[in-house]
């Protein structure tokens, strides 16, 4: 984990700053450049969605596990760093999942359960404070839909849109998944206290402050930002996080969720800035003459990296909402692509979703499912969330003779 304190975060900034800003003499200049490269792109975007069209690229799956995808749609879908992958699961299966997913809840009394100790700040400096996700990891539709083999074909092939082996090094292994146990989203209609502001997780201060990140962006603090490379998988999978209930300490190559319920605009589900360029903006910025030294724009550490109107008004015309999805419809977004949640649900029908990323095999992963398997082991919170530990003593929770060999492989049970 990244070595820094906390109480002196400021102290730390203001000396990084002095030294980015040294690298980097014509810092001006090199923003009005992104400036105007971001601005052409976010007003594409407008344009696009204005006209009715569609900002996220929208796949199949069945083309997919045919390898029928273009190249220009893979040039697309890393442009915009975010995709829908239709038909991964049956829709039969998925609906089957929804209402025992539940029927689980309801069977353990979860809503009757007192609330924990451990509260997950996570998300306390967004506009709408946590939303309501139940803390549940272990449950069988969850440990199915992680282990099933359309889900291991959609992330491999989401993997290899990466870079992952450069200058002799293989950085991670694209078809080895480590599954990275998440919460669900149970939505019901008229519900307005879920949403969250745009923001970015996957790291917040830490992008500034750890040396593998500076690696990672080492173009963009060069001023030579037109090479950085989005998908270079490059000392992604060496980074280092300040340690912190809900802050992911995997590499995942794509966040994502699975639709188990039919939900798009208006139905309170994700919106996404979908710019892989985006970042550039957002790591310069800090470095601009208007930014107080100690501040980073809205990244703090141990909490999600907020991107609002404030510093970074240049990019919110271009939050968009997910196109509408069907149970068994997958949603996939890059790590630095900024989203959100929308205020409200103004739609008929719950909106649920299975949390699960993309995390291919690296010695990151791999050794954060040691400490994965023995929490799933006990019914314990995954390690990466606060310890609610609602499920150890759930009836009905999956149990390692609940997995396939595949899935067994996924939680670090079985050698690859």
């Amino acid at each position: 984990m990244l070595n820094i304190r906390v109480d002196k975060i400021g102290e730390h900034i203001k000396a990084l700053k002095q030294e980015l800003r040294a690298k980097l003499p014509d810092r001006k200049k090199v923003m009005a450049e992104v400036e105007d490269e971001i601005r052409r792109e976010v007003d594409e975007i407008a344009a696009v969605r204005a006209k009715g069209g569609n900002v996220v690229p929208v796949l199949d799956f069945k083309e997919v596990e045919a390898g029928r995808v273009s190249e220009a749609t893979k040039a697309e879908l890393r442009k915009r760093g975010v995709a829908v992958v239709r038909g991964v699961y049956p829709r039969a299966q998925a609906e089957a999942w929804n209402a025992e997913l539940g029927e689980y809840l309801a069977k353990n009394r979860y809503t009757d359960r007192p609330p924990p100790k451990a509260k997950d700040e996570y998300f306390s400096t967004l506009k709408s404070d946590k939303p309501q996700i139940f803390g549940i990891y272990w449950s069988k539709p969850q440990m199915q839909a992680r282990q099933h083999e359309n889900s291991a074909k959609t992330r491999a092939f989401m993997n290899r849109l990466w870079r992952f082996e450069s200058e002799g090094k293989k950085h991670f292994d694209p078809d080895r998944e480590c599954n990275y146990a998440d919460r669900i989203r149970r939505r019901q209609p008229g519900d307005k206290t879920l949403g969250l502001s745009p923001h970015m997780d996957a790291g917040s201060v830490e992008r500034w402050l750890d040396d593998e990140y500076r690696h990672v962006y080492r173009h963009v603090f060069s001023g030579n930002w037109r090479a950085y490379e989005p998908f270079d998988g490059a000392g992604r999978a060496e980074t280092d996080e300040i340690p912190s209930p809900a802050v992911c300490s995997m590499f995942r190559s794509f966040q994502g969720w699975t639709a188990l319920t039919p939900q798009g605009p208006n139905d309170g589900t994700l919106q996404v800035m979908p710019s892989t360029r985006a970042m550039v903006y957002l790591l310069l910025r800090p470095l601009m003459d208007d930014v107080p030294e100690e501040m980073l724009c809205g990244a703090l550490p141990a909490r999600a990296f907020s991107v609002d109107k404030q510093w970074h008004p240049l990019l919110t015309p271009a939050l968009s909402s997910i196109p509408h999805v069907e149970p068994g419809d997958t949603v996939w977004w890059h790590p630095d692509i900024v989203h959100a949640v929308e205020d409200e649900h103004k739609g008929k029908g719950y909106s649920n979703v299975i949390y699960i990323a993309a995390a291919p095999w690296c010695a990151k992963n791999a050794a954060y499912l040691e400490k994965q398997k023995t929490a799933f082991l006990s019914g314990k919170s995954a390690p990466d969330f606060s310890a609610e530990d609602y499920e150890v003593d759930f009836e009905g929770r999956a149990t390692p003779a609940d997995l396939t060999e595949l899935g067994k492989k996924q939680m670090g049970l079985l050698p690859w």
